[in-house]
């Protein structure tokens, strides 16, 4: 494993979580987005994340390698303890361990913040995303078919799961 910190990002980390999640869109590999992201867009989601919808991100050395955060799942309060996962590794960085970092620490961050449950939606193509998924314990739930449309092409989105310590 590399000699990967964990902590909580501050405002100051924005521009490099951005950096990575542009990757993310631009890889076509983790999300629907399409059009690249800007600060304002990132200040705007980074404030609606209270203390109890962590974001953490991973740093080697003084770099910042790669984020996570836990997200509202909805807004009905009988879901109120299902977080969704985000999750976006700097595209040099990608297959190296550090997902799997990041994804134990944000799990201890739910549970921490009183979350039973942690959702998750992935492109059935995404291997890497689901090998590293699997091999902490979200098993799939199902598969939407046809969820989005990325390139003119539609995509479909498999959904998994995990409870936490219940």
């Amino acid at each position: 494993m590399p000699d990967i910190l964990v902590r909580h990002a501050t405002s100051m980390d924005l521009k490099d979580a951005l950096s990575i999640y542009n990757q993310g869109i631009e890889d076509r590999i983790a999300t629907l987005e399409v059009e690249p992201k800007d600060m304002d867009y990132m200040e705007s989601w980074y404030s609606g994340h209270s203390e109890r919808y962590s974001v953490l991100v991973a740093v080697k050395g003084d770099v910042i390698v790669g984020w996570a955060s836990l997200n509202k799942y909805s807004s009905r309060s009988a879901y109120d303890g299902v977080a969704d996962l985000s999750i976006y590794i700097e595209r040099d960085h990608r297959g190296q361990g550090i997902g799997s970092i990041l994804l134990a620490a944000l799990e201890v961050a739910a549970v921490q913040n009183g979350f039973y449950k942690i959702v998750l939606y992935t492109f059935p193509f995404n291997g890497l995303g689901q090998g590293l998924y699997r091999k902490h314990g979200y098993r799939e739930v199902g598969l939407f078919t046809k969820q989005g449309i990325i390139d003119s092409k539609f995509v479909d989105v498999m959904a998994m799961e995990k409870l936490l310590g219940i």
